[in-house]
């Protein structure tokens, strides 16, 4: 099952793509304690308060662009970042069901405050 969203950010996609790959931000709104290269080939470790950890490979990194992460689990996240006149269009695409970022995409309410 894929599960896709997509919504208008009032950023540029360089600030927008900071906040998707940079640790310290991803922090603020995604996971507790994140390790993350984003280079294409580079990992990542999400861990959550309650015990909970993902890892991730990233298969893809066209910074501003496209991000595409590949879970420990099989499941995949792509987002896909496009310049408009109101900010960033940011398409995201989650083939892990039970935990879906696409969902949880409501956390970067703060980019839009």
């Amino acid at each position: 099952m894929q599960v896709e969203r997509e919504i208008v950010v009032p950023v540029d996609p360089d600030e927008l793509w900071e906040a998707l790959t940079d640790p310290e931000q991803l922090e603020e709104w995604f996971a507790n304690d994140v390790e993350f290269d984003a280079r294409e080939g580079g990992a990542g470790h999400f861990r959550w308060d309650n015990g909970e950890e993902r890892h991730a490979t990233v298969r893809e990194a066209v910074p501003g662009e496209k991000l595409v992460l590949d879970w420990d689990d099989e499941g995949a996240v792509e987002f896909d970042l496009e310049a408009v006149p109101d900010g960033t269009r940011l398409v995201v695409r989650e083939t892990s069901p039970e935990f879906s970022t696409a969902l949880e995409l409501r956390a970067m309410a703060w980019v839009t405050a």
